[in-house]
């Protein structure tokens, strides 16, 4: 029997909209939150579709993050997954990013 591998990678590319101080995990790890606003045009049922949102993310990323000021274009990587384990609401784990230079909208 095969077993299909379950898929769950994103790819973002948006604008610091806001980030929260550096904390740490119980397990020690540092992190920060912070919301990303992405914005773009996708193709959808062959028409053009303006897509517009602000998202919650999260990562370990969390010293190069710090170093970042809102209003700054970032590409990251992650995965989706609860925010925690009394809600189903969703939040980009950071697992990589990178720092977009010029004016950029994502």
């Amino acid at each position: 029997m095969i077993v299909e591998a379950q898929l769950n990678r994103v790819e973002l590319t948006g604008v610091l909209i806001e980030r929260k101080a550096l904390r740490f995990t119980p397990a020690a790890v540092p992190v920060t939150e912070c919301v990303i606003g992405h914005q773009s045009e996708q193709v959808e049922a062959g028409s053009p579709r303006r897509v517009e949102c602000e998202i919650q993310a999260i990562g370990q990323t969390a010293r190069w993050l710090q170093a970042a000021t809102p209003g700054v274009t970032v590409r990251l990587t992650g995965f989706m997954a609860a925010k925690s384990k009394n809600t189903k609401q969703l939040r980009l784990h950071v697992t990589t990013i990178e720092f977009v230079e010029g004016n950029q909208n994502g």
